[in-house]
């Protein structure tokens, strides 16, 4: 396994500019419930009645059911070491840019500035009606809550049904043609278009780093089967080893 880290850490180094890939599995280790994994939310409740933005705009009270808790308790999660390895990469001149399917705002809050959050962000809450913006945890009480205007209250993430912001999918796609090297950390690679963005970088020549307790991407250069908060923070160590 030392040698493994050591090579792709040469790899990183070398194959440059990187681009990272993050889902749900790396913020799983930040006690935030995964969604299709074993356990995850989507086994709890349908997405399609309390995830999808036709229900939503019908009866908004059922989204925030089963986000509202998260939203009201923001500040409480953090950040994990997979996190700030990536935010290290990041600072080293390593990774260029960061592109993850997760709506916490975990990257942002470890230090990552590149970001590409292609689902949104759950901290970012937005007013239907006269587009005031709260930030969590700081909003209005109430089930659902909503704006000192009246207005309804809607989390700045893509629900089902919606498209994704045309200027985020354009940015990742931009950035997984043009890396030279692609973290792929935490996801099963099967929700769209994300899922596609390995092979993009595949295709146009990108060293593919997959980082995973269960290996997802089958044309992977190289695979990691540990959480990323043991691997990430040991490629750094064997980058600034051999820096």
């Amino acid at each position: 396994m030392e040698a493994l880290y050591k090579e792709i850490a040469a790899v990183l180094k070398e194959a440059k500019p990187c681009v990272a890939l993050t889902g749900a599995g790396i913020s799983a280790e930040s006690g935030i419930p995964t969604f299709r994994s074993k356990g995850g939310l989507w086994e709890k409740y349908d997405p399609m009645v309390y995830a999808s933005i036709e229900v939503f705009r019908q009866d908004p009270s059922k989204y925030w059911l089963i986000r509202g808790e998260f939203i009201r308790d923001y500040d409480r999660y953090q950040p994990n070491a997979g996190h700030y390895a990536l935010a290290a990469l990041e600072e080293m001149g390593v990774l260029r840019h960061l592109i993850t399917q997760n709506i916490d705002g975990l990257h942002k809050k470890a230090g990552s500035r590149q970001v590409t959050e292609i689902h949104g962000s759950l901290r970012e809450i937005n007013c239907l009606s006269c587009g005031r913006q709260y930030l969590a945890p700081d909003i209005p009480a109430g089930d659902p809550p909503c704006c000192e205007c009246g207005g309804v209250l809607k989390p700045n993430t893509v629900l089902f049904g919606e498209q994704l912001p045309p200027e985020a999918l354009e940015t990742a796609c931009r950035e997984a043609s043009t890396c030279k090297s692609m973290l792929v950390i935490g996801t099963a690679a099967v929700v769209q278009p994300a899922a596609s963005l390995p092979s993009l970088a595949k295709q146009n020549g990108a060293v593919i780093i997959e980082v995973n307790p269960e290996k997802a991407f089958p044309d992977a250069d190289y695979c990691i089967t540990e959480k990323a908060g043991t691997a990430l923070p040991l490629i750094v160590d064997h980058i600034m080893m051999n820096t």
